[in-house]
Formats: structure tokens, C-alpha cells, sequence
């Protein structure tokens, strides 16, 4: 079975790097590719008994097809090498930020009833990853800040669960979030997307 879940672990780490890559540049192949890394992310986090990643890799594979729909229709107003962007409003701010607190506070004690072995930092890494993918469905320009410290965290749990794999993916995710920060802040151009 070790063998197994090592092989589950390289196949999340492969297809993780080609969807940050596909991510930075916003093609809309990154959400199918997000398919396969969530369900492969979702089994490794569930054998290590690491419920709220699990659970999040789940709403990842959910978020996938709903992200598709929304990048189709915002890639036909820009043109090609251009990154559709929408401003992020001061509600949607408040709400992100009520989110994050919420999931947080809900999951810490869920967490330490269930025997996880790292209760806050999956839980504020996990509510840090629910607001940062829905506003990447949007083309937030901020979900990449979110992102920065969501992997931050990830990266420190996968070590201390002793998933040395996936931690190594989690740190190029870093990097790529902050190198995608700036290259959607130089190419962006701002667009109204479909709710």
C-alpha cells in the first residue's frame, strides 16, 4: 500500500506543477487537470487521516467545473496572452474575510475531535484555499496573496504528517503564486464576469 500512496503522491505532484503552470498562464485546461490533482490530493490527505485537506480537494475536483464555466466566458473578452481580471470589491473582501474566520473557527474543534494530527493548520490552510479558489474562479488579482500563505501552511503540514512529496510540491506552489501574482498584475486587463 505504500507504494501506492508514494505513486499517488508523485502523480499530485506532476499534475499540481502543470496546473500552476496552466494557472499562471489562464488556460482553461488547468481546471480539468485540477480534476485529476484534487482526487489524487483527496486520497493521499485521506489515508494520512488529514480530514479538512481531504474534504478540500474534494470541493477543488466541485470548484473545477464551475471555474471552467467562468474562465470560458471571460476569455472572449480579452484578447490573446491577455489575463481577464475582475476587481475585488469591498464586499466580496468582507465576505472572504467572514468566511475565513467561520471555517476556521468551525473546523479547529471538528478537527481535534477527529484525531488530526495538526488541527489549526489544516483548518486555517483549508479556509485560506476555500476563499482563494473561489476567487480564482473570478480572476481576483488578490486570490494569488491568499494562495502565498494557504501553500505557506499546506507546505508545514505536509511535513509535519510526514508527506515529503506533496510538501516539495507545496513549496514550487509558493514560488508560482507569487511569480503569478506579478504576472497577472503586468498583463491583466480588467473584464465584467458572468455570475
Amino acid at each position: 500500500m505504500t507504494a501506492v500512496i508514494q505513486a499517488i503522491e508523485i502523480f499530485a505532484m506532476v499534475t499540481g506543477i502543470l496546473y500552476v503552470i496552466l494557472e499562471i498562464l489562464q488556460k482553461n485546461g488547468m481546471w480539468w487537470v485540477g480534476i485529476l490533482t484534487g482526487a489524487a490530493c483527496a486520497f493521499s490527505f485521506g489515508v494520512q487521516h488529514v480530514w479538512a485537506s481531504m474534504g478540500l480537494n474534494i470541493y477543488y475536483v466541485g470548484m473545477s467545473v464551475w471555474g471552467l464555466y467562468q474562465w470560458k466566458k471571460a476569455g472572449e473578452q480579452v484578447g490573446e496572452g491577455e489575463i481577464h481580471l475582475q476587481k475585488l470589491s469591498p464586499k466580496v473582501s468582507g465576505l472572504g474575510c467572514g468566511l475565513l474566520v467561520l471555517l476556521s473557527s468551525v473546523m479547529i474543534p471538528v478537527l481535534k475531535a477527529t484525531g488530526d494530527p495538526a488541527p489549526a493548520l489544516d483548518a486555517i490552510a483549508v479556509s485560506l484555499s476555500v476563499v482563494g479558489t473561489w476567487w480564482l474562479a473570478q480572476s481576483y488579482l488578490e486570490q494569488w496573496l491568499l494562495w502565498i500563505l494557504a501553500d505557506i501552511l499546506t507546505a508545514t503540514l505536509c511535513i509535519v504528517t510526514g508527506q515529503y512529496v506533496l510538501s516539495v510540491l507545496y513549496l514550487a506552489y509558493i514560488a508560482s503564486a507569487v511569480y503569478g501574482y506579478f504576472h497577472w498584475k503586468k498583463r491583466g486587463k480588467y473584464v465584467t464576469l458572468p455570475k
